[in-house]
């Protein structure tokens, strides 16, 4: 292995993927507008498809009924650029009906400094009675200039099937990142999203849609993000409780070392549905110049609709970095163990590699704490 494949393998295991990793099925990574790296497990059995976006589309006609209708093409400026993109980049996944994928799917959008605008499409569908575990990493080299990606991402989850999705995000000071992303849920069907930023971009704006359709479906988000000074993060996100007995919950935990943070979430039940959301911030920044916003929503049309949300927004308290130290642990340690309690806290099942994500947050945010 030279030296190039070496920073790359460390570059993408830094947002959660492993290269030539026996405990991943499939791996995919979009380097600028190529994919350099596809790969199967050869000890994976599943049968199930995984190619690059533009192949997709010119092989399967059917996948035309697919595109842009969980987003819609003239959504934003976003979706439309995007549709009007004339070499579709991203991946496709389709999971055929009955089959459960045992090890995580993989993929990598990689950005390198000779690229202003990487434009990305995505589309992922389960059929019935399947399931799937998705980890995408998105980051990029040393930039210089401001550069900008967008991404359209398109989730189908079919009776009965679940999919977990986790994006961990590792940009820079000079990335703007505007991703646009649905998932439409049928009958039983369970849509599980973690959103991990551990290096803002300059900006990102993220708002995603879910449509929980049929009856008893679910859909769960975390979102975790580090808000540094020159940032402006805005993340939310919508649930639609279109049928009688779906559920949701969203949990947003932000961290502000500066810049300006915007929390929300919206959920709206047309049918008798329970769901909540909760967002919380801790601010670290003593300058005043970095800040929290946090508006969870709610809007219900049905008389059996429950729902509830909370939002809080504190700082960590001196006695509980005292009592750590009296302890034996040094002052920076203590304020990461406790950035770590708030941002895993109430939260179960993480899973091994979202934990590093959170742990690394933690780390970064109380060494930088003033």
């Amino acid at each position: 292995m030279n030296n190039k494949e070496l920073d790359l393998n460390k570059q993408l295991s830094k947002v959660g993927v492993l290269l030539n990793n026996e405990n991943r099925s499939a791996t995919m990574v979009v380097q600028n507008e190529e994919t350099v790296i596809l790969e199967k497990n050869e000890k994976s059995k599943e049968n199930y498809t995984y190619m690059s976006i533009g192949k997709a589309l010119s092989t399967y006609p059917w996948l035309k009924d697919y595109s842009f209708k969980a987003v819609p093409r003239d959504y934003d400026d976003i979706t439309l650029e995007c549709s009007k993109y004339e070499r579709p980049v991203g991946f496709f996944i389709h999971i055929p009906k009955g089959v459960k994928v045992s090890l995580p799917c993989q993929a990598a959008m990689f950005i390198l400094s000779d690229l202003l605008k990487q434009i990305i499409h995505n589309i992922v569908i389960l059929e019935e009675d399947s399931e799937l575990e998705l980890i995408t990493g998105c980051t990029s080299d040393a930039l210089e200039q401001d550069r900008t990606h967008i991404a359209v991402e398109e989730y189908y989850i079919g009776k009965n099937a679940k999919l977990k999705s986790t994006m961990i995000h590792s940009w820079g000071s000079n990335m703007k990142v505007f991703p646009r992303s649905a998932a439409i849920v049928s009958e039983n069907g369970r849509y599980e999203n973690n959103y991990i930023s551990i290096q803002p971009a300059k900006v990102i704006k993220s708002n995603p849609q879910t449509y929980l359709n049929g009856e008893n479906a679910s859909a769960k988000y975390l979102t975790v993000v580090l808000g540094i000074p020159g940032s402006t993060i805005d993340t939310g996100g919508n649930v639609f409780l279109n049928a009688e007995g779906t559920s949701a919950e969203l949990l947003h935990r932000g961290v502000c070392t500066g810049g300006i943070m915007h929390q929300g979430g919206l959920l709206i039940g047309h049918a008798p549905c329970k769901a909540h959301v909760d967002c919380a911030g801790m601010i670290l920044d003593n300058s005043h110049h970095g800040f929290i916003t946090s508006i969870p929503g709610l809007e219900s049309h049905h008389a059996d609709a429950r729902m509830s949300h909370e939002a809080s927004i504190g700082k960590i308290a001196p006695e509980n970095v005292e009592y750590l130290m009296s302890r034996g642990m040094d002052e920076m340690e203590a304020i990461s163990l406790l950035i770590r309690g708030f941002l895993g806290s109430d939260i179960e099942g993480l899973g091994e590699n979202l934990d590093q994500q959170i742990s690394e947050i933690a780390e970064i945010a109380g060494h930088g704490e003033d």
